[in-house]
């Protein structure tokens, strides 16, 4: 007998996609507004990814379960709006992926006797059949990375938590109410922390129907802020705001911030167990993104679901990743820059234009709805709109650069 699938996996997928790598670069990006800014930059982020989520869901109710973006974007939006669309999506799926390959190559490369190329090949043939295998496999994964998380990350961060010095915290604070344009700035890493939305199509899929799916997002996104929280108070609470210009200066890199760590005294076991569960971010990341683009190219190439057809798919969902990873292992560095803009697009304004259509047809007020009615849509929309355009401000250098 098959078993139901359990709300816990589906969180875990959403919390493993959430939480990242990247969640390292997020001290860096809210030095400038410091805890106060980055903790209502991170609360309304996630909100509003929550809500474009949901959004999906509701869409999504009117179309079978093998759906996903291409279908319900051309039938709502047309060609040429799904074109772009779907070139954002496979843009920054595939960037994901192969940074996670990049990565985890050079992780595994480093202790074991295997060399990058070879390591990077035996990663994605082990993680990516995860993927090929079926959701329920990514689910049982997903749910033991997590756990493995959330005790490498309890153990690592302990030491910095129990001694948090307020005054540290609130430093200057009669001049941190000025210090909101900073903030902005931290926008778009924020987005790119909670964009779990390619998952959304496989939990709808992996569920048969839209109520688990939306717990499961509410769930992954309250414990990947939660994650994000207690990280940015544990090194704002250590790390003297002035500290960070160093970091910056070497443009956020993680052996930075980890260097600023040990520099307060961070014994070396806590810097060691945050690098590896650095690396169980990665991996747990790189199976959440790669069931959600998965199941988007199974949809866009109209290959079914039986074991040839996965094949099928599962050779144009990892193998062009692989390749790039291979042959130009850190090119990830200049299109990744342009990544956040390309998700904010599919995360949050083509959502709100998705529904606007979807809400127009006969049958709209039956079954799943997001809560907040149009005030959802318009706020979903314009945040994706903002952050765009503070994302190519970055990119460009225009954000002012925090006085630290």
């Amino acid at each position: 007998m098959t078993k139901n699938p359990t709300l816990i996996g589906g969180i875990s997928i959403i919390a493993s996609v959430c939480v990242g790598a990247g969640m390292l670069g997020l001290p860096t990006a809210g030095a400038g507004g410091w805890l106060l800014w980055s903790t209502l930059a991170l609360l309304l982020t996630m909100l509003v990814m929550t809500l474009s989520g949901w959004l999906l869901l509701e869409v999504l109710k009117h179309y079978d379960t093998d759906a996903s973006f291409s279908t319900i974007t051309q039938d709502l939006l047309g060609k040429r709006i799904n074109y772009l669309n779907n070139l954002a999506v496979y843009f920054v799926g595939a960037i994901l992926l192969y940074a996670y390959i990049t990565s985890a190559g050079l992780i595994l490369a480093g202790i074991t006797p295997l060399g990058r190329h070879s390591a990077s090949i035996v990663f994605v043939a082990i993680f990516a059949y995860a993927v090929f295998h079926s959701t329920r496999a990514v689910d049982r994964i997903s749910v033991l990375l997590i756990t493995f998380m959330i005790a490498s990350f309890a153990f690592g961060i302990f030491s910095l938590f129990v001694h948090i010095d307020l005054s540290l915290i609130f430093v200057d604070i009669g001049r941190q109410f000025g210090w909101f344009t900073y903030a902005l700035a931290m926008l778009p890493v924020a987005l790119t922390s909670f964009g779990y939305h390619m998952s959304v199509f496989s939990l709808r899929k992996y569920y048969g129907g839209e109520t688990q799916a939306q717990k499961a997002i509410l769930g992954g996104t309250l414990i990947s802020l939660v994650f994000y929280l207690v990280w940015l108070a544990s090194v704002f609470g250590n790390v003297a705001r002035p500290d960070f210009a160093p970091v910056l200066a070497q443009g956020g890199n993680v052996d930075a911030l980890l260097a600023a760590l040990a520099g307060i005294g961070t014994s070396s076991l806590a810097l060691k167990v945050l690098s590896v569960f650095s690396a169980a971010a990665i991996f747990s990341s790189f199976i959440g993104v790669g069931l959600g683009l998965f199941d988007f190219m199974a949809d866009l190439l109209g290959f079914s679901d039986d074991r040839q057809g996965r094949a099928k798919t599962w050779i144009a969902t990892f193998i062009p990743p692989l390749l790039g990873s291979l042959f130009v292992p850190f090119g990830f560095v200049l299109a990744i820059g342009y990544a956040g803009a390309a998700a904010a697009f599919w995360t949050c304004i083509i959502p709100a234009l998705l529904i606007v259509k979807a809400r127009q047809r006969p049958d709209a007020q039956t079954g799943f709805m997001a809560p907040g009615g149009s005030a959802s849509v318009w706020l979903v929309g314009l945040f994706g709109v903002v952050v765009t355009v503070l994302h190519f401000m970055t990119v460009f250098s225009v954000n002012p650069s925090p006085a630290l």
